[in-house]
């Protein structure tokens, strides 16, 4: 009983504020008609103020601390001037022709680059004292330049997806022909390729069956894949799995070397085949 009593006169606290408030709004819109010019009033437009609305930006201190990372690493992978502002008191400075000028006061070597003309770059800030080193102009945007170079010339790293594939070892050799295909696919489009098999029903497979079928499926490609992981039994010896991936340039390499290698062996003993037998003279 007290809580609706409570209830009922905060409704009526409500109810005559808001009452209130319209009274006094329709007394002052009538007070500004009253004391304004006709020919203001075309001019006069009741704009309804709007809520301003703040997007906050989330804060995340990873997130902060990982573009800080990143921008440092940009700033100095980018071998830009310092200019007269050092932050260390005491740098190892090497000159414009790679000499080691040893350890100098940051004041020694602001008048080093006025008396020179040359500009600070610095090379490595994880030692003590860090290393800079004076360069022209021509020098930092030929230096740039290489950079960029090595930067372009370096292999771009891409995540490795796997595919799966699994099948019986009583598996027939038109089955095993068309799953050999679709491994080769995915391995010459950079796929790891994780193949399982499983021991037949009712089936008593000798133990190097499977890793015969492994080997068969892998000599339908060569020059193409290897073991990324080799054969081993899982789920207490039911089945075998292994994982197969694309050869590496270096190893695609040497598989031709190897090749020509025994291509050149076997002509050379075609050749010593036909070659006619010695006849003595008498």
């Amino acid at each position: 009983m007290p809580l609706m009593a409570a209830l009922f006169l905060r409704r009526l606290t409500l109810q005559a504020i808001k009452t209130e408030n319209n009274c006094i709004a329709r007394c002052l819109e009538k007070h500004f008609l009253q004391n304004t010019a006709p020919a203001q009033l075309y001019v006069t437009v009741s704009v309804p103020r709007l809520p301003s609305l703040i997007h906050a930006k989330a804060f995340s201190v990873a997130e902060d601390a990982q573009n800080k990372k990143n921008k440092k690493k940009k700033t100095e992978t980018a071998l830009t001037s310092t200019g007269r502002k050092i932050s260390e008191r005491i740098i190892q400075v090497f000159d414009e022709k790679g000499n080691d000028l040893g350890s100098m006061h940051r004041a020694d070597v602001i008048k080093l680059m006025d008396k020179r003309d040359l500009k600070l770059v610095k090379r490595n800030a994880c030692t003590e004292p860090p290393v800079y080193q004076l360069m022209t102009g021509l020098q930092i945007h030929e230096e740039r330049m290489r950079l960029r170079e090595q930067d372009k010339a370096r292999p771009k790293t891409r995540p490795t997806l796997t595919k799966e594939l699994t099948f019986s070892s009583n598996i027939g050799q038109h089955d095993l022909d068309t799953k050999s295909k679709q491994i080769q696919q995915w391995i010459e489009k950079n796929y790891q390729v994780q193949i399982t098999i499983k021991k037949g029903k009712n089936v008593e497979d000798p133990e190097n069956k499977m890793e015969a079928i492994f080997n068969q499926i892998l000599q339908t490609m060569p020059g193409i894949a290897t073991f990324s992981s080799k054969p081993q039994a899982i789920k207490g010896g039911r089945a075998v799995m292994c994982v197969l991936r694309h050869l590496s340039t270096k190893e695609e390499n040497m598989y031709r070397e190897a090749q020509k290698t025994q291509k050149g062996d076997i002509l050379n003993k075609e050749n010593r085949n036909e070659r006619p037998p010695d006849v003595l003279h008498q």
